[in-house]
């Protein structure tokens, strides 16, 4: 455990379960053994956390969210309330004849599953195994995503779809579908850049637009 952590009394922490460096946990939290967490995140109630399952730092994770084994949540990730992730491929309680149940710890039909660096999952959403969610990526409330999703792109629906691109700073990007050419576009909101080409949108960071633009 690091220095400065917040844990309510109600909350579960099993031995073995790593915390960073300033994190809070609030009450009726449940994390298994096994499962690291990073610093200066926030973990709402109501959460469950099981072992094998990765958090970065400066993570945001609401109330009554589910993350099974094998999930990893990069850096900087936003997860709203009531989010379910999966990770069984062929979920099933019994043996074929129903004689017995079956263990739940990870197998060789448990699937990963990836949220990079600075997403978003907003509230109610179903998120599928053996995918990757981009980079600051944005997934609309109560969508369920079965594919990966591009960086910064905003996906909305069940399934979700793709309908756009988001800055960093969250904000629609006002861009075609597709460009023929290489256009290169500055968030009105915060001034970030980027270039989109071909259905791609590239970070560019802090810097000027090229002359031409």
């Amino acid at each position: 455990m690091g220095p400065n952590i917040r844990i309510h009394p109600t909350a579960i922490i099993e031995d073995g379960v790593q915390i960073g460096a300033g994190t809070s946990i609030w009450d009726n939290v449940h994390i298994r053994s096994g499962a690291v967490i990073g610093e200066n995140c926030i973990i709402g109630e109501k959460t469950y956390i099981a072992g094998d399952a990765v958090i970065g730092n400066m993570c945001k994770i609401n109330a009554s969210v589910y993350i099974p084994a094998y999930v990893t949540i990069e850096d900087g990730v936003m997860i709203a309330a009531h989010t379910v992730f999966t990770n069984d491929q062929f979920p099933r309680a019994c043996t074929p004849d129903l004689s017995r149940l079956l263990p739940s710890a990870p197998d060789e039909h448990t699937r990963r599953t990836l949220v990079r660096a600075g997403a978003t999952i907003g509230a109610n959403c179903t998120i599928g195994n053996n995918l990757v969610i981009g980079r600051f990526a944005m997934v609309g409330m109560g969508a369920v995503v079965t594919r990966t999703i591009q960086d910064f792109q905003l996906v909305i629906g069940c399934p979700a779809r793709p309908v756009g691109y988001v800055c960093r700073c969250g904000h629609p990007l006002g861009l075609p579908e597709r460009s023929e050419r290489r256009v290169e576009i500055e968030c009105t909101q915060c001034g970030w850049h980027y270039s989109f080409d071909g259905g791609f949108l590239a970070d560019l960071g802090q810097v000027a637009l090229a002359s031409s633009q």
